[in-house]
């Protein structure tokens, strides 16, 4: 069905920080994904083909940042001619689509959450989302609720719940300047992978210190006015600092 106007919109919430939220493809080339990317989401509209549409028809807009954070994310996508309204949590870019075009012909299969293999049928893609999706709606059509009714013109891919499991999160907080925790080494280790999450008011403190072996390198991890910054140390070198 060509269409004039289109209004979808869905909330997210997601510890992943990539993974195709939409895609919707049509004829000539036509296509719209949201995808999330290191945390960003980005809006691909494709309004043709290559060799018979010129390039600024392909539009690319990226709003957010931090949107892998386990909270609620809104999204809210307005089509109407060649202006499209993208929105992020209340953040509203405005463009207009160019081209020959002034409407996206969208005639194929929308889909949520990824985008299947072509040819192999319930295999997944694997920049396909992973995380919860709710309050769905395609043009006021609740999503969801037609998939939850099983209606015949929604199907399903992989593994999925009508329900958003909060994963297991223990935090600790520490309640002094002389509080810390301290794991002990291990021999002969050359490397290290460390992850975590942090909040706090204060705009000094030290958030991670490490040394893997007596005589080699270290690192410290700390925030200074506010700003993440890490300092390595080399023996025999003056130590280097690096701001985020």
């Amino acid at each position: 069905i060509s269409t004039l106007k289109d209004v979808i919109s869905l909330k997210f919430k997601t510890m992943q920080s990539d993974g195709i939220l939409l895609h919707r493809e049509g004829q000539n080339g036509h296509h719209i994904m949201l995808e999330l990317i290191k945390g960003k989401l980005s809006l691909l509209i494709n309004l043709g083909d290559t060799k018979t549409t010129p390039s600024n028809a392909h539009v690319n807009i990226t709003l957010g940042s931090l949107l892998d954070d386990q909270h609620w994310h809104s999204v809210i996508i307005e089509h109407f001619n060649n202006q499209v309204n993208f929105t992020v949590d209340k953040h509203t870019h405005h463009f207009h689509t160019k081209g020959e075009f002034s409407y996206l012909d969208l005639n194929y299969e929308l889909s949520f959450g990824g985008i299947p293999l072509l040819g192999k049928s319930g295999i997944l893609s694997s920049r396909n989302f992973h995380g919860c999706l709710e309050n769905i709606y395609y043009n006021g059509v609740n999503i969801i609720d037609l998939a939850r009714r099983h209606e015949s013109q929604i199907y399903f891919v992989g593994n999925m719940s009508f329900s958003c499991l909060e994963p297991q999160v223990v935090p600790v907080t520490f309640l002094s300047s002389r509080s810390y925790l301290a794991l002990p080494g291990t021999s002969g280790q050359n490397e290290i992978f460390v992850s975590f999450q942090f909040r706090t008011w204060n705009k000094q403190g030290l958030l991670l210190s490490n040394k893997l072996h007596q005589d080699s390198v270290g690192f410290f991890l700390y925030l200074s006015n506010g700003k993440l910054k890490i300092s390595l140390h080399k023996p025999g070198k003056t130590p280097s600092d690096i701001t985020a």
